[in-house]
């Protein structure tokens, strides 16, 4: 079997299992954040943390309770961090320092999970598991909970009310998260992946003596690492690493665990707001474009000219040979078309158009495709209230969606949410490239330098955590920008994103006309795919041109 029918059998198999999942999955999100039941464990919760999960909240207390919660998530795993030295089962590690505990601090609350430090070589038991690994599930929950208020701004009606928050929080992670991490967590053991707390693993015999690693919770932190979408790595190789990802199948069912829940929402959507139809188009828009975006890797990584590529059968520098280029290239377009930033190679080796190009393009589009947990879903959501707004203006009527009057202040909440990332992108990346010491880290010159500082930017203004490698981004520089940027790129969106549910949550549905745009039909998902690359795409054409194209097309 050649390459490239590998490459495509991985493909079917994928869609095939993503397909088989979608509506029971999706289903039961939906009457997990519409039931009126609370279990027992939830409610010791809410004692606990002194919530009420019955109080319906309008979108200011709902905000409050998402960045209260956020901040607190921040403060306390920087705690952990520099207290790391005298904390047991530190493993001998010492505190990190102040600006990269921080920028680790900032990057795992939001959903990011940058690291600009070896796994391995840094953090201890505790840290790991009781810090990076429980801010995995929460911070996917939070996600999760600011989608569905959203959902919920589209279905009430003159309420404005969108929910309990902390009831929100605590079922996505008892009710979806734990159970699905659990199960997911099983199978990578049986795929080979470890899940120890022994403080070093063996791995074989080598010239001059045996190679040591730390061993620790691997297998669980991986499920919830891919499952929420956070991509942080028990190893700073991440998941190219054996004990991370052993195998081919092991590869295809962490790259199924990236797209499973972003996908189902679309069902959950759908079966919240009465129309199963509405979150079929919206599942093609998405569909669509990551689908072209893995054909257009595969292309770039598979028929890249040249002596050296064509006897590899393809451009395989930066890649396992344990997943090919087909796998590489699933991966690599599906961590970057959600929120995930996991990598199983390397996305500096790749081609410049493949690993500068498609990559970095998936970002920019918003990671909406499926995008992460719930910030996917609601990201695509805010483009479908641009799409129905540009249909209105083109035909001249009051432009709707489900039922809902899309006016001023609506349209203005949304130009805001995609304003947002690439005001952060291109400033920060202008003033790394202007400074002469953010220069220092780069480790090539040209039009691939300046691609390393661009992804940096985008990947954290975007919460998305992947990197090029070759950046040297453990610098006060560096951890003290990226950290901003990954802050404002998270929660500044979800202040537009609640608005907008308030907004929409206090209208009266209006009635179905001749004249209303039926955007659960495909001639609205076609003008959905066209509004997110157009509109996204083009904002970031001139310093794509400067450094991707650059150096694809040289």
């Amino acid at each position: 079997m050649g390459p490239v029918t590998a490459g495509v059998l991985q493909l079917l198999a994928l869609t095939g299992a993503l397909a088989l999942v979608h509506i029971p999955l999706g289903t039961y999100m939906a009457r997990v954040y519409s039931s009126q039941r609370h279990l027992r464990v939830e409610r010791w919760i809410y004692k606990g943390i002194g919530a009420d999960p019955d109080t319906e909240m309008r979108w200011p207390a709902y905000l409050r309770g998402v960045l209260v919660f956020s901040l607190a998530g921040v403060l306390l795993l920087y705690a952990l961090q520099r207290l790391q030295g005298v904390l047991p089962g530190s493993l001998g590690f010492a505190s990190i320092d102040p600006d990269q505990a921080f920028n680790t601090a900032v990057s795992f609350v939001t959903n990011t999970n940058w690291q600009s430090y070896y796994g391995e070589q840094a953090m201890g038991h505790v840290v790991q598991t009781a810090g990076l690994a429980v801010q995995n599930f929460v911070s996917a929950a939070v996600g999760m909970a600011v989608a569905v208020a959203l959902v919920r701004g589209f279905a009430g009606s003159r309420s404005g009310e969108l929910g309990n928050f902390w009831a929100d929080l605590v079922r996505g992670v008892v009710r979806i998260l734990v159970p699905l991490a659990f199960v997911a967590a099983i199978v990578l053991v049986a795929c080979g992946v470890i899940q120890n707390f022994s403080g070093v693993h063996t791995v074989g015999q080598f010239t001059g003596g045996s190679q040591e690693w730390n061993g620790g919770a691997v297998a669980s932190q991986e499920a919830i690492k891919e499952l929420g979408t956070n991509g942080g790595g028990y190893f700073n190789a991440n998941s190219a690493h054996p004990f991370e990802n052993p195998t081919p199948f092991s590869n295809l069912f962490e790259i199924f665990l990236i797209l499973v829940i972003p996908f189902a929402l679309t069902r959950t959507f759908g079966v919240m707001v009465g129309s199963v139809r509405q979150g079929y188009a919206i599942l093609a828009a998405m569909g669509t474009i990551w689908l072209g975006f893995v054909s257009l890797m595969m292309w770039a990584e598979f028929s890249h000219q040249g002596p050296a590529f064509e006897l590899a059968n393809g451009a395989m520098e930066g890649k396992e040979v344990r997943f090919g280029i087909g796998g590489s290239s699933l991966f690599a377009v599906s961590t970057t078309l959600t929120s995930t930033g996991a990598v199983d190679s390397f996305h500096s080796s790749f081609t410049g158009l493949g690993g500068g190009g498609i990559t970095l393009l998936g970002m920019m589009l918003g990671e909406i495709a499926p995008g992460g947990v719930g910030s996917g879903l609601y990201g695509m959501l805010v483009m479908a209230v641009i799409a129905v707004f540009i249909a209105g203006l083109m035909v001249g009527r009051t432009p709707e969606y489900l039922g809902k009057k899309i006016g001023t202040r609506e349209i203005k909440q949304a130009a805001l949410y995609i304003l947002v990332t690439p005001a952060l992108v291109l400033v920060l990346t202008a003033a790394a490239m202007a400074l002469p010491t953010p220069g220092h880290s780069m480790t090539n010159s040209g039009a691939h330098g300046f691609s390393e500082i661009l992804y940096a930017y985008t990947s954290a203004s975007n919460n998305n955590g992947s990197a090029f490698a070759s950046l040297n981004a453990d610098t006060q520089w560096f951890n003290t920008t990226l950290g901003i940027a990954m802050l404002l790129g998270r929660f500044v969106p979800m202040i537009f994103v609640l608005a907008l549910a308030g907004s929409l949550a206090r209208q009266t549905p209006v009635p179905v006309t001749a004249g209303t745009l039926r955007t659960g039909k495909p001639l609205f998902a076609g003008l959905l795919v066209g509004a997110v690359l157009i509109i996204t795409g083009l904002t970031y054409f001139p310093a794509l041109a400067l450094g991707p194209l650059a150096e694809g097309l040289a």
